[in-house]
Formats: C-alpha cells, sequence, structure tokens
C-alpha cells in the first residue's frame, strides 16, 4: 500500500510540474507578453519625464539617452532582461512554493497586488455561489437518480432523462440570460446582477439577507443546469451496479429491498459517485468565467477573465497553479478513500 501510494505521489507530482510549466509557458504567450511590458514600459517612461519641467529644453539625443538608461534599469528591476526560458524555471520555481509574486495590472480591492491577496479576495465571493450550489445540485440530482433507478425505463424515467440532455448540452450562462429576462427584466422578481446593491446596507442581517437576494437567480440557475446531468450519471452507474450477479444473489436470498439497495448497490456505486462529487467541488473553486459575467458576480471567474483580458500572467498563473494542487491532492485522497468505500478495490493492484 505504502509503495503504491509513493508512485502514485510521484506521478501526480510529475503531472503538477508539467501543467504548472506548460501554464506558464503558455500564459506568457511563448516571450510575447515580455515584447507587450517593454513597450508599455518604454511608454510609461516616457510619458512620465515628458511632464517633467525642462524635458522640452534638452535635445532630443539626451531625451533618448535618458529614456534608455531609465527603461534598463526598470527591466533589469522586473527581471525582464534575461532570456526567457530562463526565466520559466524560476516562476516554475516560485509556482511550486506558492510564491505566486505581483499582479502587472490588477490590483485588490485594498490597492495590493500581491498576487495571493487577488485570489483570496474574490475566492469567498465564488465558494459562497459555486459550491453551495455544487452541493445542492449534488444532493438533488442524487435523490432523484435513485428513484429514477427503481423504475428504469419508467415514464418519469425517460421524460427526466430527456430533461437531462437538453440541459446537459445547454451552457449555464445561456439560461442565466434567459432568467434574468424573464424574472428580473419581465417579472422583476430579483435584480439583474451583481452580489449586493450599492450602496450596501449597513445593518450586518440586512446585508446577509441582500446577497441572498443577489444570489438567488445565479444559484437557480446554477442547479438548473446541472442537477439534471448529474441525476441521470447517478441513475445509470445505480442501474449498473444492479444487474451485478452479486445483486441478484441477494435479492434471490429474500433480502428487503431497502437492505439490497443499501448495501449491496449503493456501496459499489459510491466511488465514481465521490469522484464526480469531489471533483466537481474543486472545479467550482475555479468559478465559471461566462456565468460570472452574464450575472457580474465578483468572482474567481470574473477574476479569469480580467486577467486574460489585460494579459496578466501572474494571476492567470496563480489561479491555474492553486487549481492544479487542489486537483491533485483531490485524485490522491480519492485513491485512499476507494479502497475504503469499496472492498473490491485494492489499491496495490490499481
Amino acid at each position: 500500500m505504502l509503495k503504491y501510494l509513493a508512485k502514485r505521489m510521484i506521478l501526480l507530482f510529475a503531472t503538477l510540474v508539467v501543467a504548472i510549466y506548460l501554464t506558464i509557458i503558455i500564459a506568457n504567450a511563448g516571450g510575447l507578453i515580455d515584447d507587450i511590458l517593454k513597450a508599455q514600459l518604454r511608454y510609461e517612461i516616457a510619458s512620465n519625464l515628458a511632464r517633467s519641467p525642462g524635458w522640452s529644453q534638452l535635445t532630443e539625443e539626451e531625451q533618448r539617452r535618458i529614456i534608455d538608461e531609465r527603461f534598463q534599469s526598470a527591466i533589469e528591476a522586473k527581471g525582464l532582461d534575461r532570456p526567457f526560458l530562463e526565466r520559466t524555471f524560476k516562476y516554475l520555481i516560485d509556482a511550486l512554493t506558492l510564491s505566486l509574486g505581483r499582479a502587472l495590472f490588477i490590483t485588490s480591492a485594498s490597492g495590493s497586488k500581491a498576487v495571493g491577496d487577488i485570489i483570496l479576495e474574490r475566492l469567498p465571493q465564488t465558494v459562497l455561489l459555486f459550491t453551495t450550489g455544487t452541493i445542492l445540485y449534488s444532493i438533488i440530482g442524487l435523490l432523484l437518480g435513485l428513484y429514477m433507478a427503481k423504475r428504469p425505463g419508467g415514464f418519469f424515467d425517460r421524460i427526466f432523462s430527456v430533461f437531462a440532455v437538453v440541459t446537459q448540452v445547454i451552457p449555464p450562462w445561456f439560461f442565466g440570460i434567459l432568467f434574468i429576462m424573464v424574472f428580473a427584466y419581465y417579472l422583476g422578481l430579483v435584480p439583474f446582477g451583481g452580489m449586493v446593491s450599492v450602496p450596501p446596507p449597513r445593518d450586518p442581517l440586512n446585508y446577509v439577507l441582500d446577497v441572498a437576494y443577489h444570489m438567488a437567480l445565479p444559484l437557480f440557475t446554477w442547479i438548473f443546469s446541472l442537477f439534471g446531468a448529474w441525476a441521470y450519471i447517478a441513475r445509470n452507474l445505480i442501474v449498473q451496479i444492479a444487474e451485478e450477479d452479486f445483486v441478484n444473489t441477494a435479492k434471490a436470498k429474500g433480502l428487503p429491498e431497502n437492505i439490497v439497495m443499501r448495501r449491496h448497490v449503493l456501496r459499489p456505486s459510491l466511488p465514481p459517485i465521490v469522484t464526480v462529487i469531489s471533483l466537481s467541488l474543486i472545479a467550482s473553486w475555479q468559478g465559471a468565467i461566462i456565468t460570472e459575467t452574464v450575472f457580474n458576480w465578483p468572482g474567481l471567474g470574473t477574476l479569469f477573465y480580467q486577467a486574460i483580458n489585460s494579459l496578466d500572467a501572474p494571476v492567470v498563473i496563480g489561479l491555474t497553479v492553486i487549481y492544479a494542487y487542489l486537483l491533485v491532492a483531490t485524485v490522491l485522497v480519492l485513491d485512499l478513500v476507494y479502497s475504503i468505500l469499496d472492498p473490491r478495490i485494492r489499491a496495490g493492484r490499481i
């Protein structure tokens, strides 16, 4: 068991290193962003100097010399004078040690440019909406999947299977736009977007109620668009396990249906169910770029969108590194949980 875990940890760590390094290469556009930053630095230096008293009295040659000197000092301070590939390995070491550095353009609400501060500022909003929604649609979907599995091929099973397929192929943001038109524009029951009213309520209780009021529509949208697919997945897993020989043997022994379902069907079904729920929870920490944009929700998805638009590579890398660490840790924990949930699984033979 320990030997197997050691192999898995080495493999997952190697995967983590490769994923982060590729993210660094892609986020920096292979060095293209360096050229953009250098051009921006030169422009800012020239603009600042142009506003200095007496600048216009200098000759063109002197102006160029001063700009070049300050430009060289600026790129050395930012480390842009070293080769790109050399810097990628430094970025990799910093990322692996969670030294996420400073953002190029984006700042937190408090004015900090530290990537860690920017991410931590947006994380609670994302967890509040998407993690809550993921937990709720997982519970609702699992209960509906159990009900559908009791009568596979029945009327409710057929109708809901069609609903699950339709909601699966339509992205959540499309439902978001549709629900905003219906519930916000025509009925006026909920706000169009945002997390809190402007100005926000001063009373703590009213503030919480106001956040819940603004969160109602995006939360409903997230659950509505995903619980059907999750119910269909749970239904198929349970139906497949219910057709196994050991389940038929348990039924032949005359065991009550609830015992057969609980001991012989649900327990073998738990590993894939737990896997999907765990990965969905981790993915929910990343938010949803388009859905957050539609509802103007200030979470990590919106931050990702802003970072990509502004070519803020440190923020993109920081968000990806956090998700990669969470994903690797989740996979490792799932390997341990599998052997507990399903006695048929022997970690050393996987």
